[in-house]
């Protein structure tokens, strides 16, 4: 939320009132939905912004063995064409796709369920420092993720914005509960195969960071 809308908030209470019931309206359907979704799962792969999922359907349809698979995106559009992708390829019972904010999902994750992996392709920079806020990559969201992570699970970021990358690796790197591996990222990536954005971009860079009980609470 921009600063001018809290502002308006906190001014007017009918307004404020309304912003906190339509979240809590948002934030229990989607307990609710993950509760049934997530029932007999206890890992999973999560995307992080999957627009309209071509990545994540692409490693479900690879990885037959692999934990159940939810991408999250907050533009719904991009959602309901991610789940007609989904339904197309038959992978309904091994992958969704969902309508949620980052902060959010991971605060109504069911208590039994661990994330496996986690990528994060292509964000939105925010490339004004007033914006940096909004940011995928900080401190709150590696706290979650690292709350919620089995031990040895692993953060896959990539970005086409340098700045973005050195700013996300000094606050990966930073993390108390997240080692950014060594060696040659592309050497550890997980699963490659190159998104929308990827294939637009002149050049990316990557790295790949795992969750560490022993440095935190992971698992």
């Amino acid at each position: 939320m921009r600063g001018g809308q809290r502002s308006a908030l906190v001014e007017n209470p009918v307004r404020t009132a309304n912003y906190l019931a339509e979240r809590d309206s948002r934030i229990a359907a989607l307990r609710g939905l993950l509760a049934s979704l997530l029932r007999d799962h206890e890992r999973i792969v999560l995307e992080i912004g999957c627009g309209h999922g071509h990545f994540l359907t692409a490693y479900a349809s690879a990885h037959a063995g692999a934990p159940f698979c939810a991408g999250l995106d907050i533009i719904s559009e991009r959602v309901r064409r991610a789940n007609r992708k989904c339904a197309r390829a038959g992978l309904d019972a091994r992958l969704a796709f969902i309508h949620a904010e980052a902060a959010e999902f991971l605060s109504v994750l069911p208590g039994h369920v661990r994330l496996a992996d986690v990528f994060v392709l292509f964000p939105d920079p925010w490339p004004k420092r007033r914006h940096h806020k909004h940011r995928l990559i900080r401190g709150e969201i590696l706290d979650g993720l690292a709350e919620r992570a089995a031990p040895g699970a692993r953060l896959c970021f990539r970005t086409d914005d340098r700045e973005y990358f050195t700013a996300a690796r000094a606050t990966i790197g930073g993390h108390a509960r997240w080692r950014i591996a060594g060696g040659d990222p592309a050497a550890s990536w997980p699963f490659e195969y190159a998104t929308v954005f990827q294939e637009k971009a002149a050049g990316y860079q990557s790295l790949v960071a795992v969750c560490e009980s022993s440095r935190g609470a992971c698992g």
